[in-house]
C-alpha cells in the first residue's frame, strides 16, 4: 500500500484532482492522472471488504505494488531528464515525511489496542511484529514464520498487513539506486534515459516473475512475502511509466479497457484463491487489470470507467486509501479479540468499517498538515515520529517477560508457554518444513553408555525435554533427528494439502544416519492424532518403516501421539481460567489406541501410551496441578514434559531390555 508521492494528489489536493478531472473531461490537457486515485480507492475498497468478509485476500494489494512501481519510475525518470541524476536526498525525504507520520500513529494506536484488548499471550508475538513493521522488515518476519511449522496456528496479528510496505520499504532503497546507475550508464554511451530505464525495468521484470513462478511453486507461503517474487510487480508499473506516453489507443478501445480492467480487478479475489496462488503468475490478473485501467486514463466519454472512478467519493476514499488501509486490520484483530468471535457479525462488519474510515480521515487530516519544505525537515519529523513507537515497544518487551515469571502460579506462564519449547529449536536442531537437509544434534554423555534417536515430526519433537532428562542422569546420549510435519514413515506424505517432497528426503538421510550410527534405541511417534472425522490413525507407512529399522537391528519405542485441543490453551486459561479449558480425550484420540489393535507388530517396536497422564479420567485439561501443559492446540511445553520424565524412563527401559 502506497502512500501519494509526487505525482498523486495527498488529502490536501483531493479538490484540485477533482478539477484535473473536470478538465480532462472538456479535452484540456493535464498532467495529473485522476483516475489513479479511483483506481486507488476500488483497490483499498476491496482489501478492506475482502479482508472484513468473506476472510479472503482480493488481490488489491497487488495493484498498489504496481502503482507503486508506476509512480517511483515516473518520479524518478521526469527527474533524471531534468536534472541530469536521481536526487537521492530529496526522494528519501520526501517519502519519510509522508510515509512515516501515518505508520507512526496506526502503530502507536495497535500498541495501546494491544494493551487493552490482546490478551497476555499474543503480547510478545504482536510486539516483535510492530518492531519488524515500524523497520520495514516484516515481510521477512513472517515469511520466517510461515515455514516455521510451530508458528503456523498463531492467531493473526493486528500488523501482518504491514508485509506489504516492508516490501515497497526495500523497493524504495532499491530502485533509486538502480536507476541511478542506470542513468548514469545511459549518460556514459549517450543514450536516451527512457530507453535505458525501459531495459532495466523489462530484465528485472523478467527476471523476478520467473523467480516468483518457480519459487511460489515450490514455497508458496514463503514467495508470498518474498521481495524478490514481488519485483517483477513493481517493475510492470515501472515499464508503464517509461511507455504511457506514447500509448495512444482509440477512445472506444480505452473506454473498453477500462471497464474490462475494473471488472478484472472487482473479479480477481472472488474468482481466485490469492492467498495460496500468488504471488507467481496468477498475480498478472490484478496487475494487469491495473494497467489497463491506467491506459485507459480519462476518456471523456459519458461511457467510461473514469467516470466512475473520478467521482467525488471515489476521489475522496483515494485520498485517504493509505490510512485506510493500515486502520482497517488492526480494529479488524480487535474486534475478533474482544468479541470472541472468528468471523465479523453484519454489526460487526458495519462498526468496523466505521471506524476504519473515521480513523483514516482523522489521520490524513492530521498528517496533511505537518509541514514538509525542504529536504532535512521531512526526513527528521518522520524518523522522529517513529521513535516512539520504538521506545515503548522495546521497553514494553524487556520489561514483560521478566514481569510474567515473577508472578509465580502457573508454571510457565500461560503468557510465556507458546515459547517454552524443547531446547532444540533454540539451537537450531529441528529442520524447517521448506527444507530437507538432515540436521543431527547431541545430547547428553560424550562417551555415552546407549544412544538414543530421537527422529520424527514435532510431535516426537516435544518428547525431547524428557529424554534429554533421562539421558542426563542416566550417562546416555539423545541424538535428535526432526522435522516439522516430517513423521516416520515410508510413503509420501503432505502438508498443508500439497506433496511434501523435501520430508520425502529428509528421510532418506535419516535412515542411512540411524545406520551409520547404530543407536541403542529411535524413539518416535505411533499414531497421528486428529480432530478430523478420520480420528486418529496408525498409518501403513509407520509400520513398514518399523521392519526396515527391524532389518538394520535398530529397537523402536513408539509412543501414542498426543491430544489436541480444539482452542488455544494459553489464550484460554489466560482469558477464561484453567478449569474453563478442558477437552474430551476423544475429540482426537480414538477408544483404542490404534497401536495396541495392531495385529502383526513388528517384533523391534515397543508401544507406549501415556495418554493417561495428559487426559486424566478421559478429560485434557491444559493444566495440571501448577503446570501449563500446552504451548498451542497441538503441542507439550517443555516444563510439562520433564515432569514425564520418570515414567517415560520406565518405557525407554522396557524397549531397550536388558
Amino acid at each position: 500500500m502506497s502512500a501519494p508521492v509526487d505525482v498523486l494528489p495527498t488529502g490536501r489536493s483531493a479538490a484540485r484532482a477533482a478539477r484535473a478531472a473536470q478538465a480532462a473531461r472538456a479535452g484540456t490537457r493535464s498532467e495529473r492522472r485522476p483516475e489513479i486515485e479511483g483506481l486507488r480507492a476500488v483497490a483499498v475498497l476491496l482489501v478492506v471488504i475482502y479482508h472484513i468478509w468473506p476472510r479472503r485476500v482480493s488481490g488489491g494489494v497487488d495493484v498498489f505494488l504496481m502503482l507503486t512501481g508506476f509512480l517511483i519510475t515516473g518520479s524518478l525518470l521526469r527527474t533524471v531528464e531534468r536534472r541530469g541524476r536521481v536526487e537521492f536526498g530529496a526522494f528519501a525525504a520526501r517519502l519519510a515525511g509522508r510515509l512515516l507520520p501515518t505508520v507512526a500513529l496506526v502503530l502507536l494506536g495497535v500498541l495501546a489496542g494491544t494493551l487493552l484488548w490482546l490478551p497476555r499471550t499474543r503480547w510478545h508475538d504482536t510486539l516483535a511484529e510492530v518492531f519488524a513493521s515500524a523497520l520495514y522488515y516484516e515481510n521477512w518476519h513472517l515469511a520466517s514464520a510461515a515455514v516455521d511449522y510451530l508458528a503456523g496456528g498463531n492467531a493473526a496479528g493486528p500488523v501482518q498487513h504491514f508485509w506489504s510496505l516492508a516490501v515497497q520499504g526495500q523497493f524504495y532503497v532499491l530502485w533509486p539506486v538502480l536507476l541511478a546507475l542506470t542513468a548514469a550508464v545511459a549518460a556514459r554511451h549517450g543514450r536516451s534515459p527512457r530507453a535505458a530505464f525501459l531495459g532495466v525495468t523489462a530484465l528485472v521484470f523478467t527476471a523476478s516473475l520467473a523467480y516468483s513462478v518457480v519459487r511460489t511453486a515450490a514455497d508458496q507461503r514463503w514467495a508470498y512475502f518474498d521481495t524478490g517474487a514481488r519485483l517483477w510487480e513493481f517493475a510492470l508499473g515501472g515499464m508503464l511509466a517509461v511507455v504511457l506516453p506514447y500509448l495512444r489507443p482509440p477512445g472506444a478501445v480505452r473506454v473498453a479497457l477500462g471497464w474490462i480492467g475494473l471488472a478484472g480487478l472487482v473479479s480477481c479475489g472472488l474468482l481466485l484463491q490469492v492467498s495460496t496462488v500468488f504471488p507467481g503468475y496468477a498475480a498478472l490478473w490484478p496487475t494487469g487489470a491495473g494497467v489497463m485501467i491506467i491506459v485507459a486514463g480519462v476518456t471523456g466519454s459519458a461511457f467510461g470507467a473514469d467516470r466512475l472512478l473520478t467521482l467525488r467519493p471515489m476521489m475522496y476514499v483515494g485520498s485517504i486509501s493509505y490510512a485506510l488501509y493500515l486502520w482497517h486490520w488492526p480494529i479488524f484483530i480487535f474486534y475478533l479479540a474482544q468479541t470472541g468471535r472468528t468471523a465479523a457479525s453484519p454489526k460487526g462488519i458495519a462498526l468496523i468499517l466505521v471506524a476504519s474510515f473515521v480513523l483514516a480521515a482523522a489521520t490524513t487530516a492530521l498528517t496533511g498538515r505537518i509541514p514538509l519544505g525542504g529536504t532535512a525537515r521531512p526526513a527528521a519529523i518522520g524518523l522522529a515520529c517513529l521513535l516512539p513507537v520504538l521506545v515503548v515497544a522495546g521497553v514494553w518487551t524487556s520489561r514483560q517477560d521478566d514481569q510474567v515469571r515473577q508472578e509465580g502460579g502457573i508454571v510457565p506462564a500461560p503468557a510465556v508457554a507458546a515459547r517454552d519449547r524443547p531446547r532444540t529449536y533454540a539451537d537450531g536442531c529441528n529442520q524447517v518444513t521448506g527444507r530437507d537437509e538432515l540436521l543431527t544434534c547431541r545430547y547428553g554423555a560424550a562417551n555415552p553408555t546407549r544412544t538414543i534417536v530421537l527422529a520424527g515430526n514435532s510431535h516426537a519433537a516435544h518428547w525431547f525435554p524428557a529424554l534429554h532428562a533421562i539421558a542426563d542422569a542416566n550417562g546416555w546420549q539423545v541424538v535428535n533427528m526432526t522435522k516439522g510435519a516430517c513423521a516416520l514413515s515410508t510413503k509420501p506424505q503432505r502438508y498443508q494439502g500439497r506433496a511434501y517432497p523435501s520430508c520425502d528426503r529428509w528421510q532418506r538421510d535419516v535412515m542411512a544416519e540411524v545406520r551409520r550410527i547404530e543407536p541403542d534405541l529411535l524413539v518416535t511417534t505411533a499414531t497421528i492424532s486428529s480432530p478430523f472425522e478420520r480420528g486418529e490413525t496408525l498409518p501403513g507407512g509407520y509400520v513398514e518403516r518399523w521392519r526396515q529399522l527391524g532389518a538394520m537391528g535398530v529397537e523402536v519405542l513408539a509412543i501414542r501421539d498426543t491430544p489436541r485441543m480444539p482452542f488455544d490453551p494459553p489464550e484460554c486459561v489466560e482469558v477464561k481460567g484453567p478449569g474453563a479449558c478442558v477437552d474430551d480425550e476423544r475429540h482426537s484420540l480414538a477408544a483404542v489406541s490404534p497401536a495396541a489393535r495392531l495385529r502383526r507388530p513388528p517384533p523391534n517396536v515397543t508401544f507406549a501410551d501415556l495418554t493417561p497422564l495428559l487426559c486424566p479420567r478421559d478429560r485434557c485439561p491444559s493444566v495440571i496441578g501448577n503446570l501449563m501443559v500446552y504451548s498451542d492446540k497441538g503441542h507439550i511445553t517443555a516444563t510439562f514434559m520433564r515432569s514425564l520424565a520418570p515414567v517415560l524412563e520406565k518405557e525407554v527401559r522396557r524397549a531397550l531390555g536388558p
